[in-house]
Parts: structure tokens; sequence; C-alpha cells
């Protein structure tokens, strides 16, 4: 399974496209692969999918300002955005842990003599030690210098506490950052989302090409649309930072005789007019099997019946199960024997 593509380029339009552009670009992608217009086709399903995604996140102002900022992992749920920033962009003036993207700039003195204002700008990587030094010049080239309690010097490097490196970097000693997470699709059946299942998935990255299988277990009882984290599997991290995580969402096929709401399930039985009238049993399919329930005389069509503890397993309790709820239609039969109709035609006189 490839990893999720850029929403942009699933809707084949660049980044400074405005409403109307994207407006037209899913208007032409959706019509082409709607799923009434291509029975069957697994494909053109995934890619309706796709394009309604991209279209959900770029339409909305809020959504596409995230994601053009922080990729994916803007739109998960619990993102910070102010945390984000403080990663990627805290310390000093903006380029946290010297790291990313961002420009530092300052006037600066050694040995009592003035330095004339100096800056210093870097992209897509992290500043080094030769970086640092780069930056402020002279400041290095003589020992005694000091910034918040730090000595200096190009071959010694720095000397000092934690907490004064802190303070000048704005990140602690380490400047590890960990690996961006990576966002994909599962689908999974009915049956497998209510009893659990093993999955392997692979993923490609888009820009080496290379591939990768996981296996992945998926918990009983998961719905529709929930995500599965799969930590340290994500992107590797720069220098020494922790991987990032895979981040799987689950579409779950529907049954065609089940539905589901949470955890309980709904289904339709359908028993004859005398049952109904007389009362009597009735077999019922469940998701454990089929029970045999009994039909009061004088049932009404619509009528439900609760079997307790039918229903799907929680995912964080197995064993608190819900229910199942059975909605009773009533078969009337479409030709009658002589015999039945003479029957029905005295019922209907004496009732």
């Amino acid at each position: 399974m490839a990893a999720k593509r850029d929403y942009y380029e699933t809707l084949g339009i660049d980044k400074k496209s405005d409403k109307a552009a994207i407006k037209r670009a899913y208007r032409k992608l959706a019509k082409k692969y709607h799923p009434d217009t291509n029975a069957g086709d697994a494909h053109a399903e995934e890619m309706f999918k796709d394009v309604t995604e991209a279209y959900n996140v770029l339409s909305d102002e809020k959504k596409r300002k995230l994601y053009d900022e922080f990729g994916f992992a803007g739109l998960q749920e619990g993102f910070s955005e102010e945390a984000a920033r403080q990663a990627s962009h805290g310390g000093f003036g903006g380029f946290g842990g010297f790291g990313g993207n961002g420009a530092f700039s300052g006037s600066y003195s050694s040995n009592g003599e003035p330095f004339t204002h100096q800056e210093f700008h870097f992209e897509n990587g992290s500043a080094d030690m030769d970086d640092i030094f780069s930056m402020f010049g002279d400041m290095f080239s003589h020992g005694g210098n000091s910034y918040g309690g730090w000595s200096t010097s190009r071959n010694s490097g720095f000397t000092g506490n934690s907490s004064d490196w802190s303070s000048f970097t704005g990140s602690g000693h380490s400047a590890g950052h960990k690996g961006s997470d990576v966002m994909a699709d599962i689908t999974i059946s009915f049956d497998e989302a209510v009893f659990g299942c093993e999955k392997s998935i692979t993923l490609q990255d888009p820009s080496t090409g290379r591939t990768s299988t996981l296996s992945i277990h998926i918990p009983a009882g998961i719905e529709s649309g929930k995500t599965v984290r799969l930590r340290g599997q994500g992107n590797p991290g720069r220098n020494g930072g922790q991987a990032g995580d895979v981040l799987l969402k689950v579409n779950v096929t529907p049954s065609k005789e089940f539905e589901r709401k949470g955890q309980n399930i709904y289904s339709t039985i359908r028993v004859p007019f005398t049952t109904a009238a007389l009362g009597g049993k009735a077999r019922v399919h469940t998701l454990y099997g089929d029970v045999e329930c009994n039909i009061k005389a004088g049932t009404q069509a619509g009528s439900r019946i609760r079997l307790r503890g039918k229903g799907v397993s929680g995912m964080k309790n197995p064993n608190a199960k819900g229910d199942q709820y059975v909605t009773v239609e009533i078969q009337v039969p479409r030709q009658l024997t002589p015999k039945a109709k003479e029957a029905l035609e005295e019922f209907r006189r004496v009732s």
C-alpha cells in the first residue's frame, strides 16, 4: 500500500490554485471516478475517496493552511499548532535547535570590541558546529568569549551547563528531531472489524521509491474511520532523533445483513403472518451464530426484539459487548390455496 499522496498532486493542481480552480479539478475527477459510473472498479472507488478527501481539505481555508505548513500531521486529531511551531521555530530568533528553515541576525562584541551586525540563513537541515562558528565569525576565534555563561573557541567548542545551552539554542543539549509521520489507509471487511485480524501493509517512500512491509494487528471492535498508530515505523529522525509513526486509517466495508451503530448491531427478520398473529418461534442470524427467538402472539410489523450481548465487543474491554436489535417484518403470502383463502375469509368474518 502506497503512502498517502500529496493533496495537490491528487487533484492535479499547484499550491497557488484558488478555490475556483480547486472546485473545478474536484468536479472533473469526481465525475470521472464516481462509483455510479464505475461499478465494481476498486481503483476508481479508491480514487474517488482520495479526490474527495483532498477537496475537503484544500477547500477549507483553515485545514489548507495547516496542511500547507505542517503536512498531513497538521490534520491529525489532537495536533497542536503552537507546539509544532515551537518545535520547528523555537529558540534563537526562530530556528529551533539550528534545524529546519530560518535566519538569525544580531550584533555581538568580543574582547571589548564591537562586531558589525551579522546575519545567517539556513535551509532544509540542521546547522552544525561549523555553521555556528561561521555564523558568529570572529566571536569564536578568540578564547575567553562568552554567551550566557558559555566559553567558546573553534577548537574546544562549548563548555558550560545544559541550562545555558538551552538558553543559547532554545532546544536543550540534544539537537535530535523526530521523523515525520506517514499516513496510509487500509480497508477491512465487516467481520474483520468485529473480531479483529492480522494484516500486512506495504508502504512506499515517494522520494526514493523504496518499499517496506509492516505487520499490523487490527483490534476487535474497531470502527470505520478510526486510526491505528504504528509507533516508530514512520520516517527516520534527524540527528539521532526517534523515527516518526505510521498513522493507519481504517475503512470498513459495510455488511449486507447487519448495520452497526457503535457497539450495537441492527438486523431484520421476516416472519409469516400466522406466526405473528398466533405466536411461535423464528430463527435469527447473529454475529456469533443462529439463535431461536420467541415471537409473541399479536406481534406487529416494526416490532423489535433485543438480543443482549450479541453486539460488538468494546476495544478497551472485550468482555463488554453491545446488543443486537432485530426488527420484525410480517411476511404476507403472495398466493393462497383455495382452502387457505377460505380460512382467511372466515377469520375476517369472525374478527
